[in-house]
Formats: C-alpha cells, structure tokens, sequence
C-alpha cells in the first residue's frame, strides 16, 4: 500500500486513480498522519431473481423431517 501527502494527491489526482484501477490502494495523510485511503470500488452484485428463487425451492420435495429435529438427530448423534 502506498502513502502520498494531501497536497501530492491533490496535484496528481489523476495518476492516482489509474494506479486504484490497476488495483493498488493508496493511503493519504496530512501532516503524516493517514486521514484517507483510495481503493477501487467494488463490483455491484448482480441482483437475485427472485421468480426464479422461488421456481426453484418450489420444485424441491418437502423434507419428511422438520429442521429442528433433523439438527437435533445429527447433534445428538455425534456426541458420543
């Protein structure tokens, strides 16, 4: 990670944010203390179709067992 001053950022703007996009991140201080840090942004997730979820868990069988009994039996059965 690299450190540059505020007033060295401010002059080299630029520069920098090709260096974030080529994946590096860069802190900036005042007065040598860090007050900032430039890093690329994140890809958005992509959204959930949620008709598409629902076509899909409403296809699966229903379970003969409930959750809860199920934890239960796996819980209960690696204990000893």
């Amino acid at each position: 990670m690299d450190t540059i001053s505020l007033a060295d950022a401010k002059a080299h703007l630029s520069e920098l944010v090709d260096r974030v996009e080529a994946g590096a991140s860069i802190d900036i201080t005042r007065r040598g203390k860090p007050v900032a840090r430039l890093t690329a942004v994140a890809e958005p997730r992509k959204p959930i179709d949620a008709d598409l979820l629902q076509s899909l868990t409403a296809a699966m069988p229903a379970q003969a067992v409930s959750a809860g009994d199920l934890v239960r039996s796996m819980r209960d059965g690696d204990r000893y």
